[in-house]
Formats: structure tokens, sequence, C-alpha cells
């Protein structure tokens, strides 16, 4: 299954750190936005831990790296950048994060939700999932349900003039073995690879051959040269009778 359309898209992409969008979504990202779709990242936590550099100063950190999403966001596209600050390395998924994000799901009103998917909790025999990840997909899911479309709950939303709103489809990275859906970002690896390179103080991608590998294994599934794969949940059936 891929998905190519997104004319007239209102999209939503929810990520625990500065810079998780860009490893995942920033193919599709930059794919949507060239066909018309209202994109906005929110980024959950302030990535002030993102150095292990005892010199480091952590509140300058948390404006660099405010500055280079902000880049990235550029190169591909996407229109806005919302940062919520959150402590980085510490998230929860609690009742206050939810509220954060139904707020901002009934005010932006996306059709479509981007975020991780936290019933992983490894990928591969390598990585361990970070927590922040989890924390951060857990309370989009349950913001966009129940929470945004249920008028009580969060009934101080409805006193700031937040009415409900019906997400349409969540769309996950998952592990392998949950993917469904892959989007096709042939036209669109590069600018992955340059959004990436503007997270200077995280990462250097080199000549981002590394990423090409991943979006080729992730595109053989579906016969494309490159993809980023996702795990799709459909909220609302618009097929006609």
């Amino acid at each position: 299954m891929t998905d190519t359309t997104a004319s007239s898209l209102r999209i939503l992409g929810i990520f625990a750190h500065p810079d998780d969008a860009d490893f995942t979504v920033a193919g599709s990202a930059a794919l949507w936005a060239s066909q018309g779709a209202q994109i906005t990242y929110l980024i959950v936590t302030n990535g002030g831990a993102g150095s292990n550099d005892p010199n480091q100063d952590l509140d300058e950190l948390v404006r660099v790296r405010q500055a280079e999403q902000t880049a990235a966001c550029a190169v591909l596209g996407v229109q806005e950048v919302l940062f919520l600050g959150y402590p980085d390395g510490t998230l929860e998924p609690t009742l206050d994060l939810r509220r954060a994000l139904t707020r901002i799901i009934r005010r932006l009103k996306p059709d479509r939700v981007l975020c991780g998917d936290p019933s992983v909790l490894f990928y591969g025999n390598g990585y361990i999932n970070h927590p922040d990840h989890r924390a951060a997909a857990e309370a989009a899911l349950y913001a966009v349900f129940p929470s945004a479309p249920t008028r009580p709950i969060f009934t101080e939303l409805l006193a700031e003039g937040l009415e409900p709103h019906q997400v349409k489809e969540v769309y996950m990275t998952s592990d392998s073995a949950h993917v469904n859906t892959f989007v096709d970002i042939t036209t669109t690896m590069e600018r992955k690879i340059e959004a990436l390179r503007c997270h200077k103080s995280q990462v250097d991608p080199g000549d981002g051959q590394w990423l090409r590998d991943w979006a080729a294994e992730a595109g053989k599934t579906a016969g494309l040269q490159y993809a980023e794969a996702f795990r799709v949940i459909k909220l609302v059936d618009e097929r006609s009778d």
C-alpha cells in the first residue's frame, strides 16, 4: 500500500526531539508539502539533553537545536514548527502532556497526525527505543483519541474556544513487522539528507549514503527505489458506498 496524494491535507507531526522527524518522516513531509499539504511540526522536548560535553551550555544548546529544526523545516517546506519545551530525557505520557497535545490538535484541526509507535521497544538488535519517543507517541495517540474528539474530556479547552476535532488518520513510524503503508520518497531523498544536515549539533550524515540505504531497504517491499514506511491507522472511513 502506498500513499501518493496530499493536496489540501492538514498534517501535524508530533515528535519528542528536534531531529526525530528528519531521521524518520522528512522525505514524506517534503513530498506532501510539494503536493500542497499544510504541515506543522510539534517538538515536545527542548532537546537540552543532546550533549555529553561537560562544558556545554545547555540553555544555548536548546536555542541551537530549535534553530536547527527550524532550518530543516525550511528545507522540506514544512510551514510551521512549534516547541513545547518539556525537559529532554525524562518525558512521561502524563495528562498534562496529553492536554497540551489535545489543545494543539483542536486548534490546528489536522486531517493526519504523524508520530512514533509507542508499542516498539526495540528496533532490531542494536537500538533501544528512546523512552521520550515512546512517551511522546503514547500521549499523541491518546490525544488523537479519545481526547481531541470527545467533548467531556478536558472541558477547560472548551472555555478556550477549542471545540472537539476528529483526526482522520495516524501515520506511525514503526518496526518492519507492523508497517502497512509505504511512501515513495525517491524524488525527495536528497532533501531528506539536506534536512538532516541542518542538525549539526547532533549528527553528520556525511554523503548521506546510510540514509539512502535505509530508504532503499524500506522501499524493497513496495518495489520503490526509496521509501519511508508507516503503520497507518484510519479513524474515519471516507469510502463512498
